[in-house]
């Protein structure tokens, strides 16, 4: 606890000359909210979460529906703004240490999904570790995976991470990308795109042929 006390007032003093005392204050406040949100998920579920100290910013929630879910959170993972956490059936989902989650990302959890350490996650990030099972060849309506996210990768905004899916350590995933399969450590992954752009000589022309 007197380390955690010391590196709370080291912060301070270093945002302080950087972002001015009134505005290092605010901040502070803000994290201090979060952290007291974070306390209160973990007390609702206190059968399902195990955790150390984190940040759940206003408008996020956690949301568990079976007994039988799991989420470890580790240290200093600080979720922002708006961001929708959902564990069912037997799902077990862990963040890592410094975790780090940006504005309106979604995890829907219901096997496995594991955030490593130090990772950050832009906003509008989707993770997934089923799809629904459309065909309906069995019981049960989803198809379950896995999702392995390894150490310091950064994944760009508006990323969908499908189903069995693992990244690697120090990767970076491009801003839009839609993740399947394994990616390497130490990799830049993007999905290729194409830009059309076409001339319009003829206005009238072009709509009749559109048409």
């Amino acid at each position: 606890m007197s380390k955690l006390v010391l590196k709370i007032i080291k912060t301070l003093m270093s945002e302080g000359k950087n972002r001015g005392i009134y505005y290092s204050f605010i901040m502070f406040f803000s994290h201090l909210l979060g952290i007291l949100r974070g306390s209160f998920y973990k007390l609702v579920y206190f059968k399902n979460i195990k955790s150390s100290i984190y940040s759940l910013q206003s408008q996020s929630q956690i949301e568990i529906f079976n007994k039988n879910s799991r989420v470890f959170i580790g240290k200093y993972v600080f979720i922002r703004k708006n961001t929708s956490i959902r564990i069912d059936y037997h799902g077990e989902l862990i963040l890592k240490d410094n975790v780090f989650i940006n504005d309106n990302c979604n995890i829907n959890c219901v096997n496995k999904i594991s955030i490593g350490k130090n990772t950050k996650i832009a906003p509008n990030v989707c993770i997934n570790d089923h799809d629904h099972n459309y065909k309906e060849t069995s019981i049960d309506h989803l198809i379950r995976g896995q999702v392995i996210i390894g150490d310091n990768v950064w994944i760009g905004s508006n990323v969908v991470i499908l189903r069995d899916t693992v990244i690697g350590d120090n990767t970076v995933i491009g801003a839009g990308s839609v993740v399947k399969g394994k990616v390497p450590a130490n990799s830049i992954f993007f999905n290729k795109r194409d830009t059309i752009i076409k001339n319009i000589i003829n206005k009238d022309r072009y709509i009749s042929e559109a048409n």
